[in-house]
């Protein structure tokens, strides 16, 4: 987190996702009652990252700060599916966007040029696109979008942007 934060030169309110297998590693990290649970069935895997009451699983630091809430994603991706897999626990992540840029990383070779002397690896798995997650915040009574992205909004009763 701290290597993250620094790469991306973003201070202690900025807010991480925790990038998971399934729905049942969300409920682990995440309080979810019926109503989110029947939302997040409907729409994982996809382009969407979920603000939901962090578990006691969750250390303090991955939370935000005063309303204890985690991101969490189930992603469509095979590779990153895999990793997940092989790695039998979530990944922190984070967009990959360095501070003079406008647009999120996602050539493999910039990325190696640009980062290779502050990670250890860089993974080419071929271009994700540079559009975002749609990230819905499911606290509330009703789902509340935080940034319109690549998820289509229709699921949680919302047509256009």
């Amino acid at each position: 987190m701290t290597r993250i934060r620094t790469i991306r030169q973003v201070n202690d309110k900025h807010h991480f996702t925790l990038v998971c297998r399934d729905l049942a590693e969300i409920s682990h990290y995440a309080k979810v009652d019926n109503r989110q649970y029947r939302l997040l069935k409907a729409t994982t895997p996809g382009s969407y990252t979920f603000i939901l009451q962090a578990s006691r699983e969750v250390p303090r630091r991955l939370q935000h700060p005063k309303r204890y809430t985690i991101g969490l994603r189930v992603p469509d991706h095979p590779v990153v599916n895999a990793l997940l897999s092989e790695l039998n626990e979530p990944l922190l992540s984070s967009t990959l966007i360095l501070p003079a840029d406008e647009i999120p990383l996602n050539d493999a070779e910039e990325i190696r040029e640009r980062l290779e002397h502050q990670v250890e690896l860089v993974m080419d798995a071929g271009s994700c696109g540079i559009e975002m997650t749609s990230v819905i915040d499911l606290t509330r009574d009703a789902p509340e979008i935080v940034r319109q992205g690549k998820g289509d909004l229709a699921p949680f009763g919302i047509t256009h942007g």
